[in-house]
């Protein structure tokens, strides 16, 4: 059924031997004895279907992780699948914390693989609308309200940048905070750039 077609700089990685080099050994395997084709993408192995993101493998300080792009359209029947934060929405995370626990979750994580892949072969969609809950605070609503550059061109931002910049926004306790974080971004907001971007 697998194709074992391994990506040298995947191979590079495993090859210098770091954190969680079993557990995470025993997860690519796993991923390789599948339909999926491993690439390297963000300086991790990941693994595509019909070059679709479907699953990507982390080491972490305390555990390593196999991570499912659409992991919240899976059934996950084992209830082994965890949001890796609490803004997460798509993905979920299997932590693996030591090599016999991937040896146990094995079958399972083969049949989670190939639900993923039927995902994809379906092209089904996660709908990131039904997971927005990021509402504008009251004081920078009213900010965009007044500068009116200013709030289009945070509406003009992609979904995900305006996402990053509200969870920043709402996390101050004070509305004097938020509105002073909105000033701080002023400029990369009117760049159109999001949070991160340099």
């Amino acid at each position: 059924m697998a194709k074992q077609n391994t990506h040298p700089k995947v191979d590079e990685q495993f090859a210098r031997k770091g954190p969680w080099e079993r557990e995470l050994s025993l997860l690519r395997k796993i991923a390789l004895d599948s339909p999926l084709t491993e690439e390297f993408k963000w300086y991790q192995p990941c693994y595509t279907y019909e070059g679709n993101n479907v699953l990507i493998l982390g080491g972490f300080k305390d555990f390593c992780t196999m991570s499912f792009f659409k992991g919240a359209l899976l059934k996950d029947p084992e209830g082994i699948l965890e949001k890796a934060g609490e803004n997460t929405r798509s993905a979920r995370i299997v932590r693996i914390t030591d090599a016999k626990q991937v040896s146990k979750l094995a079958p399972v994580l083969k049949k989670y693989i190939l639900e993923a892949v039927a995902l994809e072969k379906s092209g089904t969609k996660f709908d990131f609308e039904s997971t927005r809950t990021t509402e504008i605070p009251k004081e920078v609503a009213e900010l965009f309200r007044k500068d009116k550059a200013l709030g289009a061109a945070f509406k003009a931002l992609t979904p995900g940048r305006q996402r990053g910049y509200l969870i920043f926004f709402q996390a101050a306790r004070q509305a004097a905070t938020r509105v002073a974080r909105v000033e701080k971004y002023r400029e990369k907001i009117m760049a159109g750039k999001g949070m991160q971007d340099r």
